[in-house]
C-alpha cells in the first residue's frame, strides 16, 4: 500500500543528486580574473593564441596564474588575489597594446567561478548575482528623439531629391526647415506632380500646400504620427542591440538592457568596477560608410611616404595591406537593411549578402554601373577612426537592392563582416541622465543579510515542524531542504540572475512549500482520528491532500505568471523564483516525502502508532 516502485525511488534519488551537484558551484564563490577580448570590431580575436601570449606575458612577468581559460568573447585568466589581479592586467595591458591611444584589445577586470573544473565540464554553473547582490554601475540612457527625427529627415531630404530626379519633375530646391521638408516649385502642374510622386512611392510623409507669392509655390512634407512612433520604436530596438554587442566586451556575465519608458534604456553592469571604461563603451558612436578606392598608379606609395594625394586617406586592408581610399562617402550603414553570411553562386567561394533599401538601392545602382572593375570599400568608424571591414572589386552594375561581397574571406570571416554589418551604430544618440556604482563591499553584505534571512526562515520552520509532528515533522524539513535545492540548482541550470526581490522570493518559497507538508501531515491526523489504520492513514493522508495542493500552487503559480508577463525590473526577478519554487515545491512535498515515508513504514507489517505528534480524538480529555 506504502511503497514505491524501485524505479520510482531511484528516479526520485537521482533527481535530488541532480539537485546537490548543480548547487554546489554556488558555494565555491569567485575569484578575481582579467579578461582580453577583442577591441576592434574588425580584429578577429584567436583565443588559442592569445591564451599563448597571455600565458608568456605572465611569465615574463612573474606573475602566477590560477589558470588561463578561452571562449567565445574572449580568454580569461584566473588569480589568487585582487593584488595580482591588478598586477596583472597592467601587464597585459602594456603587451597587447603599446599604443594606449589606439588600443587593439580591451583588458577588463572580471570574477569567475571557482568552481572545480568536472563541474564547469558538465556546464554546472552558478547563479548570476544581480547588482544589488555583486556590486557594478547601473546606467539610465535618454535616447535623443529629436536627434532621431531630425536624422530621419535629412535622409528623407535626400530620397526626394532622388525621387524628382528620377520621376523628372522640376523643382527650385528641397531644404529642411526643422521639422518640415519643404520642396519649392514654379508652377502648380510640377507641384502636383511631386506630390503624386511622393504619395506612390511612401505613406509616411502627410502633404500640404503653402504659396508664399505666385513664384514661390511649396509643398511641404512632414512625418506621419505613425511614422514618427514607429521610428522612436526602431531606435530604441536598434540601440538595445547595439549596446548588447559593445557591452560584450566588458566581459559583464549577466547585463541587465532593457526599456524604460518611452525614451530611456536602463543598463545594469554587475561585477564592473571599472565605470570609466564602461561610460566609454557605452558612448560610443559607431557608423558604416561605402567609399571608393584610389588605385591610381603610384599613389598609395606617395601616402606611405607621408604624401597623401588630396581628398584620400590611408588606411589598412585586412592582412595588413595599405589601401588609399576617397574621402567622398557613397553609402552609410543608415542604408542598409540586412546581411547574411552565404556564398558566391559561381565560384562558390565565401560571400557576405547585404540588401539595401530604396534610396540604397538606386544609389548603389548608380555607383557600381560606373565604377566596374574598381574596388569599393566598406569602413566602420569609430571614435574618429576608421577601419576597413572589406575592398571588394566591382564586376558589374548591382540593381535591385541586393549586394553581394566576395573574395578572400572564409566562411568564419563572412559570418564576422555579417554580423558586423548588421549590429549597425546607434539610431539616435544618447546621454547618461543617472549614473550609480554599487560597491562589491556593499553587495557582499546584501548576500549575507539574504542569506541569515532565508537560514533563519528555514531554521525556524523546521524546529516547529519536528516539535509539533514529531517523525513527520523531521520528514517535511528534509522535503523543504530538497525543495531549496532544486531551487537553486534550477536557478543554475538556466543560468538566471539572482537579486535582492529573488532571496526574498525563496524565503517565501520555504513557507509556501511547507504548507503542503502541513496538509498532508492535518489529514493523517485527520484519518487517525476517524479510526483508520496507520497504513491507510498515509495513504489516504497524501492521496486526499494532493487536490488541495494541487489548486493552491495553481491560483499562487497564475499570480506569479502575471507578475513575470506585466511586472519588470526586481517585480520580474521576484516572479521567476517563485513560479519555479512552486513547481519544485509540489515535487518535494509529495514525492520526496511520500518516498522517505514509505522507506520508514512502508516495509513494516504492522504498524502501532505514527510518530507525527498529538493525535486528539473524540472523547480524549
Amino acid at each position: 500500500m506504502n511503497r514505491y516502485p524501485l524505479w520510482k525511488n531511484i528516479l526520485i534519488g537521482l533527481v535530488l543528486l541532480w539537485g546537490l551537484i548543480y548547487t554546489l558551484p554556488n558555494f565555491y564563490g569567485e575569484v578575481p580574473a582579467v579578461q582580453v577580448s577583442s577591441g576592434k570590431a574588425t580584429l578577429k580575436l584567436d583565443p588559442a593564441s592569445v591564451t599563448d601570449r597571455v600565458a608568456e606575458v605572465l611569465r615574463s612577468a612573474g606573475i602566477e596564474h590560477n589558470g588561463i581559460f578561452s571562449d567565445v568573447s574572449g580568454v580569461r585568466a584566473r588569480f589568487a588575489s585582487t593584488d595580482i589581479q591588478l598586477r596583472a592586467k597592467d601587464a597585459i595591458e602594456r603587451a597587447f597594446n603599446p599604443d594606449p591611444q589606439d588600443p587593439s584589445y580591451v583588458v577588463a577586470l572580471n570574477l569567475l567561478s571557482a568552481s572545480p573544473a568536472w563541474l564547469t565540464s558538465i556546464h554546472a554553473l552558478p547563479m548570476y548575482l544581480g547588482l544589488d547582490l555583486r556590486g557594478g554601475v547601473h546606467f539610465l540612457l535618454q535616447v535623443d528623439m529629436p536627434g532621431a527625427l531630425t536624422k530621419r529627415l535629412d535622409s528623407t531630404t535626400g530620397d526626394l531629391r532622388t525621387l524628382m530626379r528620377d520621376k523628372n519633375v522640376r523643382h527650385a530646391g528641397i531644404t529642411r526647415e526643422g521639422n518640415t521638408i519643404h520642396i519649392r516649385f514654379r508652377d502648380s502642374a510640377q507641384r502636383d506632380a511631386g506630390r503624386s510622386a511622393i504619395q506612390a512611392s511612401t505613406t509616411d510623409l502627410q502633404l500640404s500646400d503653402r504659396d508664399d507669392g505666385s513664384d514661390d509655390l511649396k509643398l511641404v512634407a512632414t512625418l506621419t504620427a505613425q511614422a514618427q512612433q514607429t521610428m522612436r520604436d526602431f531606435a530604441i530596438k536598434q540601440n538595445i542591440t547595439t549596446l548588447h554587442n559593445r557591452i560584450n566586451e566588458l566581459g559583464v556575465a549577466e547585463p541587465v538592457i532593457q526599456q524604460q519608458g518611452a525614451e530611456r534604456i536602463v543598463v545594469q553592469l554587475p561585477g564592473v568596477q571599472d565605470v570609466a571604461k564602461a561610460k566609454d563603451i557605452l558612448g560610443r558612436t559607431a557608423t558604416l560608410e561605402v567609399r571608393m578606392v584610389d588605385d591610381t598608379p603610384g599613389a598609395v606609395e606617395d601616402a606611405i611616404a607621408g604624401k597623401v594625394p588630396f581628398g584620400t586617406e590611408l588606411y589598412t586592408e585586412r592582412g595588413g595591406l595599405p589601401l588609399l581610399v576617397k574621402k567622398q562617402v557613397v553609402l552609410t550603414g543608415d542604408r542598409l537593411t540586412d546581411a547574411q553570411p552565404g556564398f558566391d553562386g559561381q565560384t562558390n567561394e565565401a560571400a557576405v549578402h547585404l540588401t539595401l533599401d530604396a534610396a540604397g538601392a538606386r544609389i548603389f545602382r548608380d555607383v557600381t554601373r560606373e565604377s566596374i572593375g574598381k574596388r569599393m570599400a566598406i569602413l566602420l568608424i569609430e571614435k574618429g577612426k576608421g577601419e576597413v571591414v572589406t575592398a571588394p572589386v566591382i564586376r558589374s552594375e548591382i540593381g535591385g537592392g541586393r549586394v553581394q561581397i566576395s573574395g578572400r574571406m572564409t566562411t568564419a570571416e563572412a559570418n564576422d563582416v555579417a554580423l558586423l554589418l548588421r549590429a549597425g551604430s546607434l539610431a539616435a544618440p544618447m546621454e547618461i541622465i543617472e549614473e550609480r556604482t554599487v560597491g562589491p563591499s556593499l553587495g557582499a553584505e546584501n548576500i549575507a543579510k539574504g542569506f541569515n534571512s532565508t537560514l533563519w526562515g528555514f531554521l525556524a520552520i523546521a524546529v516547529f515542524m519536528c516539535a509539533y509532528y514529531a517523525l513527520f515533522g523531521v520528514v517535511s524539513t528534509i522535503a523543504l531542504a530538497a525543495n531549496l535545492l532544486l531551487l537553486v540548482a534550477l536557478l543554475s541550470l538556466l543560468q538566471a540572475t539572482l537579486t535582492l526581490p529573488g532571496i526574498a522570493a525563496m524565503a517565501l518559497t520555504l513557507g509556501m512549500a511547507i504548507d503542503a507538508n502541513v496538509l498532508i501531515n492535518e489529514r493523517i491526523r485527520e484519518e487517525l482520528r476517524n479510526g483508520s489504520s496507520p497504513q491507510a492513514a498515509i495513504a489516504a493522508g497524501y492521496d486526499r491532500a494532493f487536490d488541495t495542493i494541487l489548486d493552491s500552487n495553481i491560483t499562487t503559480l497564475i499570480a506569479g505568471i502575471a507578475l513575470l508577463v506585466f511586472g519588470s525590473g526586481p517585480v520580474r526577478g521576484f516572479a521567476v523564483v517563485h513560479c519555479l519554487g512552486i513547481l519544485t515545491s509540489m515535487f518535494s512535498a509529495v514525492l520526496v516525502s511520500r518516498m522517505m515515508i514509505n522507506l520508514i513504514y512502508g516495509r513494516q507489517r504492522k504498524v502501532e502508532k505514527l510518530a507525527i505528534g498529538q493525535v486528539w480524538k473524540p472523547g480524549n480529555n
